[in-house]
């Protein structure tokens, strides 16, 4: 990734002026109109750069005019406040005045991440007002599911188009700092979930003045693949990576479907430049999305990627699902389980359904290389009702595998509403214009045209219409019309295991590796782990109905976690969907 002494966008100058910067090969030329009419033009530079001083401030509205006949948005507009279509403004980076200026992050290792969709949470401001809740509940980092400008008020966000912008209909950039701002003196870390494999469909207009951006021998499943191999592509990306990392303080990122990249160039590069500009004492995290299970990027820069391998093998257990991507773990489910908790990944090389080899030796990685979770929202939200794990499974196997996710020296994932026994749905929802939105609706039926469940057009007309409000407004979290009773009952639960993992598993977690797991029976399973002090974790899994054999606790030990375990008078007999958690002293 060659250095360039391009910045991309509207950067504020020491001395109150802005230097208005556009990537425009195809151009044959370009100027700026700012919001008061005002028109200038900017000097054509080296290699397509066209770039220009104006004496103009933060608040500043401003568009790009390119051959005098088409006129932009900027692609690195740091703020839309009229959204997609409307013009970009300059924003001073360094004007909020941060309360928290001492925070520095915290280890990996103590990491448990609550991902959540911004607008179904309020917005900045709403989620700013239930962060000290989840502080309570034991979570340590949130989630933001993206919020680069998206078309309409309600998105998922991953149909993003100016990945510089935070979303108009959440707040303000400084509304998204005091959000980070107050999570900060929490004690909490904030993630940002980015989206650097495509742009959405709509607002985007890179192409016409920048066709270059583009490879147009390649494409990925949400249109033309993005050429990374330019080196103002890439910084492109950089720089927004350290915007979010530098002027928003955000802790983390992580980084969407990497798989439909294809440069693993840019990403060692990206993780390289990241880990070099960010100053030495502050804590930054890296994960991944990654269908491909790639190890090699794991030892390259990036903390830990999302284990859907774990993830698929539990639901099957749970659930008995197997179509789609499920059927690559419908077979020998137990022992596949059984290699997540030893090994990390699944899938190392072998074939999956696709036909083709998939992913890495992993053994070799530490447990905390490896983001465990029962929900989150692509395994929700894209289904076609959107079912939580909740309306699918026995409440008594959810709750005996959160012994397991909550306690093993895996990363754990919680996504929204888990914690209080959310049944509504989290569906895919959209804010489009008529005719993109019914593409998008049509689209998506015919996505589940193969599925048992909506193999007719009218089981496919269930679907909901991502465009329509009302699947947002069915998607919203909503605790109070639920029973308060099992709200109360759900939350205590998860309180208690992280407490747990707060007490017992997280001071102990660097330095620590497996040490073996053993099938116990159909849907059962003994896992355990040398800890980082010496000591030796082992849980104990049973999803089944029925009791199995396993070893019992020995003396000496501390039983820190038990879920119907006890029912059995035999310790050595573990009875159907329960979970045992046992910590034997350093040897």
């Amino acid at each position: 990734m060659r250095e360039l002494t391009h910045l991309h966008g509207a950067t504020l100058q020491p001395d109150g002026a802005t230097c208005f910067s556009l990537w425009a090969p195809d151009a044959r030329s370009v100027a700026v109109r700012l919001g008061d009419g005002s028109v200038h033009r900017m000097l054509h530079q080296d290699e397509g750069w066209y770039s220009v001083r104006v004496n103009c401030g933060a608040g500043t509205l401003y568009r790009f005019l390119i051959d005098d006949r088409l006129s932009v948005p900027d692609p690195a507009s740091r703020y839309q406040p009229q959204g997609l279509e409307g013009p970009s403004c300059v924003v001073d980076p360094a004007a909020y005045p941060w309360q928290n200026s001492d925070w520095h992050g915290r280890p990996w290792h103590e990491t448990v991440i609550y991902e959540l969709h911004p607008a179904a949470c309020g917005g900045f401001a709403g989620i700013r007002q239930q962060l000290a809740e989840l502080r309570e509940l034991g979570v340590t980092a949130i989630e933001l599911m993206p919020v680069s400008q998206y078309p309409g008020r309600h998105n998922w966000g991953y149909d993003g188009v100016f990945p510089f912008a935070p979303q108009d209909s959440l707040g303000t950039p400084d509304e998204l700092r005091d959000m980070i701002d107050t999570a900060h003196g929490l004690g909490l870390m904030v993630f940002m979930d980015v989206v650097y494999n495509h742009f959405g469909p709509q607002g985007n207009y890179l192409g016409d003045y920048a066709s270059a951006f583009f490879d147009p021998l390649s494409n990925t499943p949400w249109g033309a693949a993005i050429d990374f191999s330019r080196p103002e592509v890439a910084n492109f990306f950089l720089e927004n990576a350290l915007m979010w990392l530098i002027d928003y303080r955000i802790d983390g990122l992580r980084l969407d479907a990497v798989h439909a990249i294809g440069d693993d160039n840019f990403l060692r590069d990206l993780a390289r430049r990241i880990r070099e500009s960010v100053p030495d004492n502050r804590q930054i995290h890296l994960m991944l999305e990654n269908e491909n299970n790639q190890v090699s990027l794991l030892e390259a820069g990036y903390d830990a990627q999302w284990n859907d391998d774990g993830h698929h093998a539990l639901h099957v257990l749970m659930t008995g699902e197997q179509e789609s991507y499920y059927s690559d773990f419908a077979r020998d489910t137990t022992i596949k389980l059984a290699r997540c908790l030893r090994e990390g990944f699944i899938y190392q090389g072998e074939v999956s359904r696709s036909g083709k080899s998939r992913g890495e030796p992993s053994g070799h990685l530490p447990p905390t290389a490896f983001i465990l979770f029962l929900q989150n929202h692509d395994q929700i939200g894209n289904r076609a009702l959107g079912e939580r794990l909740v309306s699918l499974a026995d409440h008594r196997a959810v709750r005996a595998a959160l012994g397991l996710v909550l306690l093993c020296p895996m990363i754990p994932l919680l996504f929204m509403g888990e914690e209080w026994g959310c049944e509504q749905p989290f569906l895919f929802f959209t804010d489009h214009p008529p005719e993109l939105g019914e593409a998008v609706r049509e689209g998506r039926r015919r996505e589940f045209a193969d599925f048992s469940a909506f193999n007719d057009e009218a089981a496919r007309q269930r679907i909901p219409d991502p465009n329509d409000p009302a699947t947002f407004l069915a998607s919203v979290p909503n605790r109070e019309a639920a029973n308060p009773t099992l709200v109360d009952d759900w939350r205590a639960y998860y309180r208690t295991l992280l407490q747990l993992r707060r007490a017992h598993i997280i001071p102990r977690l660097p330095g620590s590796e497996s040490d073996g797991a053993r099938i116990l029976g159909e849907k059962a399973i003994s896992a355990c782990w040398r800890l980082g002090d010496g000591s030796r974790l082992r849980i104990d899994l049973n999803l089944s109905e029925h009791p199995v054999t396993v070893s019992a606790p020995e003396p000496g030990s501390t039983v820190i976690h038990d879920y119907r375990a006890s029912l059995s008078k035999d310790a050595a007999l573990l009875p159907g969907f329960s979970s045992r958690a046992v910590l034997d002293p350093a040897t």
